[in-house]
């Protein structure tokens, strides 16, 4: 596994940091006023947080002026699904597709 993939893992190991996510999924663009408001945790704990996200590259901030945003970027989570989780979906699907067949050819469906 790579330095990167493994960033993402352990920024996705943290509660506190999925829930960031997930509310930047919910409303991408937040300063991090918005997102202590909504977090329940210290401003300085939701820094922590960011600075760790953004190190993955899971969260992008940008300037504009005095303000800054917080903008989720999903590459990072779609390698890591598409390297460790749908590589083994195929297999599962396939072995659905084939007891479909078998069980409506029992049946002359």
């Amino acid at each position: 596994m790579d330095a990167d993939e493994d960033k993402v893992f352990r920024a996705l190991a943290d509660a506190g940091r999925r829930e960031l996510l997930d509310r930047l999924h919910a409303e991408d663009g937040q300063t991090l006023g918005q997102l202590c408001a909504r977090m329940g945790i210290t401003r300085q704990a939701v820094t922590k947080h960011l600075k760790v996200l953004e190190g993955a590259n899971l969260v992008v901030p940008i300037r504009r002026g005095r303000e800054k945003r917080h903008y989720l970027n999903p590459v990072p989570i779609q390698e890591v699904a598409d390297r460790w989780i749908h590589k083994f979906e195929r297999g599962r699907l396939l072995a659905l597709a084939d007891l479909k067949e078998r069980l409506e050819g029992d049946h002359g469906g």
